[in-house]
């Protein structure tokens, strides 16, 4: 299965394991690179001695390749940073955030650079800051998501006759199936979170995992767009959110009901009711947790079935 994202990571299969915040730690990562993907660190729920200590760990646990996701928000960027160069990473995907920033300085350390986007906008914004491949993810994806509301398979081919550099399709994608058909759609790879957050190895608490393969269609809805869109399952934060919204309500009294650590209490911790639990559309068809290496094989064995299948019609 090689093709310019396989070369450029040095992987054997074209997927990328979401660094996904409270769910890729050192184990997800280590597991998906061991498996022939790209497992990647999610760096945004981390302090720097915690993420130098994923790092370590991850480098122990796998001589594959394996990446660090990184938020260009977060508020200790510069020591985030310091600690990836110096721990040696070589591949580094980058979100929320102007690409122009960290990429000259991550490539002149060695670094592959990969950033996420939502629209063709950003894409070629992405393009022009030189970075070596882009991640376009759709409406349907778990966790903070575009304004537009631009699904996946809308997204991936307007992005596609745009730009040159590859292109990780990302949003609504945890099967075999769903992997080919944004392969022909122009994707050179596809990004999985919500797939590996029902994983035996995700770092996410396991009443989030156990929801997560219990949520049915419609279980999942982008919110908070004023401070920053995010998809997740209704519980009673999401109901008591969308009272705010039903009333006529300001940035301020969302910001203060989402308070601090909403996330972390609902997918690390576990809390149901009052956490923040991100997660993907895609959800609904998924049934299971699984080792990360019974995933992974079973996407390519679907891929392959899927492609058989495309062919013969």
């Amino acid at each position: 299965m090689e093709n310019r994202i396989t070369t450029l990571f040095n992987i054997k299969y074209p997927i990328i394991q979401a660094g996904m915040v409270w769910a890729s730690g050192w184990k997800l990562a280590a597991a998906a690179s061991n498996s022939g993907i790209l497992g990647l660190i999610g760096a945004g729920s981390m302090y720097p001695e915690v993420l130098q200590e994923h790092i370590q760990k991850c480098k122990k646990a796998t001589n594959n390749p394996f990446g660090v996701n990184v938020p260009l928000l977060y508020p200790d960027i510069d020591k985030l940073m310091d600690i990836i160069i110096s721990e040696g990473v070589k591949i580094v995907f980058t979100s929320a955030g102007n690409p122009k920033t960290w990429t000259s300085h991550l490539q002149a350390h060695g670094i592959t650079v990969v950033h996420v986007v939502s629209s063709v906008k950003f894409a070629l914004k992405a393009q022009e800051a030189g970075v070596d491949a882009i991640v376009a993810e759709g409406f349907e994806a778990g966790g903070h998501n575009g304004r537009d509301e631009t699904t996946t398979f809308t997204l991936i081919p307007m992005v596609k006759e745009q730009i040159t550099i590859p292109i990780i399709a990302a949003g609504g994608i945890a099967t075999g199936s769903g992997m080919l058909a944004a392969m022909v759609l122009g994707a050179d790879a596809v990004q999985v979170g919500s797939r590996f957050v029902a994983s035996e190895e995700a770092s996410s608490h396991i009443n989030f995992k156990e929801l997560v393969v219990a949520s049915k269609e419609g279980d999942t809805q982008l919110t908070l767009k004023e401070l920053a869109p995010v998809r997740l399952i209704k519980n009673k934060f999401f109901n008591d959110v969308n009272a705010l919204y039903a009333k006529g309500t300001t940035k301020e009294e969302l910001a203060t009901l989402l308070g601090r650590a909403r996330a972390k209490k609902g997918m690390f911790e576990g809390d149901l009711e009052e956490g923040e639990l991100e997660i993907g559309q895609i959800s609904g068809l998924i049934n299971d947790i699984l080792p990360v290496a019974t995933i992974v094989n079973n996407m390519i064995a679907e891929f392959e079935a899927a492609k058989k299948k495309t062919l013969a019609i």
